[in-house]
């Protein structure tokens, strides 16, 4: 029985001139970050995981939670969340909190694949596939003047890169999101799945004209047009759509995704492992979705750990209710913008190639942190 002896949580940033800021609808950003959680067994078996958003906040909530994980079996550790949400209750499931046990879970599925000698994905599916396809997700906003040629200019590196799916941020307002895609369809060609993302910066008759002024460019979703938590809006807005709607990356625990379900409010489920529970809550996403034949796509966007888990949580899924022909595949979000730590921060970066990343094949995660790179990256405190 392997027990957890430490639990630790070390904050990783990269900061670029604030001239080189980009981002979403809602805002831009010029630093990228999250959280490596540290998971070490009593027999010295350590595993990585990934926790979203500022390692210092979420240090704080696992100071509060660590003593009920120590000492206890690495395999039950989804059992000890269980308690903690149910004993705090009080605290709810929309913050860091949930973020510490995305970290914890992912660190003892890494744990438990390398006690026994397996992939991650084995231990939750099985391997299904060695590569797993994914999509160029780009085309931020920045404090270009021109933000027509900057879509451009980010595009064009990756137009013949392989991909077969890319996704640009829209939100501003429907003019500017039908200018933004006709755009993006001239450099990506026909031929790529075109994704559009407003981060949920409209209210549902904006989010209605916005998808009507972009219709005719083929969509093959349009991601979070609503707030995450405006459950009659995305009721309404499924109801009338002309496009398929993808939400879940700011959903946590599966009280959510279930309701999202549940109550019919999407077409793609979402869920960041990094944030909704890790690779527990992803495969309760994953059965929830298969069971009422609707698809998923995990979002990423921290750093390698977390990119890692979504593919192996990919290369376990089935293809139900595909046999043989999948019309549409499941694709992994793959970050496009400067970013080292979602490639340097590896000892061996996942190969990326003609669009698919490999499944890593070493035990756990199959992935080695490369230490002088943390330390570079190292958030002080």
């Amino acid at each position: 029985m392997s027990r957890i002896r430490s639990i630790s949580i070390t904050g990783v940033e990269y900061a670029l001139p604030e001239e080189l800021a980009y981002g979403m609808a809602r805002g831009l950003t010029s630093r990228r970050g999250g959280g490596l959680l540290t998971l070490e067994t009593e027999d010295g078996v350590v595993g990585i995981g990934e926790v979203w958003g500022p390692g210092t906040i979420a240090a704080a909530y696992l100071d509060l939670v660590r003593p009920y994980f120590i000492g206890t079996d690495v395999h039950a550790q989804r059992g000890v969340q269980q308690m903690i949400l149910a004993k705090h209750y009080h605290f709810g499931t929309q913050n860091a909190l949930i973020a510490v046990f995305s970290g914890i879970d992912i660190a003892a599925h890494d744990v438990i694949g390398r006690t026994l000698g397996r992939s991650v994905c084995d231990l939750i599916g099985g391997r299904r596939r060695d590569r797993v396809p994914v999509y160029a997700s780009g085309g931020y906003f920045t404090r270009e003047t021109d933000q027509l040629a900057s879509l451009a200019q980010q595009l064009e590196p990756h137009a013949n890169r392989g991909f077969k799916a890319f996704k640009i941020k829209i939100g501003r307002n429907p003019a500017d999101d039908r200018e933004r895609v006709r755009v993006a369809r001239q450099i990506i060609g026909e031929a790529p799945m075109l994704a559009v993302d407003s981060n949920g910066n409209y209210t549902l008759d904006q989010a209605l004209e916005s998808m009507r002024a972009i219709a005719d460019f083929g969509i093959g979703w349009y991601e979070e047009p609503l707030a995450p938590q405006d459950w009659r809006g995305y009721q309404a807005l499924r109801q009338r759509a002309p496009m398929p709607i993808a939400t879940g990356e700011a959903l946590y625990e599966q009280f959510d995704f279930f309701r999202l379900v549940n109550e019919g409010l999407a077409d793609v489920l979402q869920p960041d492992l990094a944030l909704c529970g890790g690779l527990s809550v992803a495969r309760f996403v994953g059965e929830l979705a298969s069971t009422a034949h609707l698809r998923v796509s995990p979002h990423v966007w921290g750093t390698a750990v977390g990119l890692a888990a979504a593919v192996h949580w990919v290369a376990s899924l089935s293809d139900y209710p595909h046999n043989g022909n999948v019309p549409t595949p499941t694709l992994v979000e793959y970050d496009i913008g400067s970013n080292p730590l979602r490639d340097a921060l590896l000892a061996e970066p996942l190969r990326l190639v003609d669009g698919c990343l490999d499944v890593p094949t070493g035990p756990g995660l199959g992935i080695t942190i490369a230490v002088d790179v943390l330390e570079r990256h190292r958030v002080a405190g």
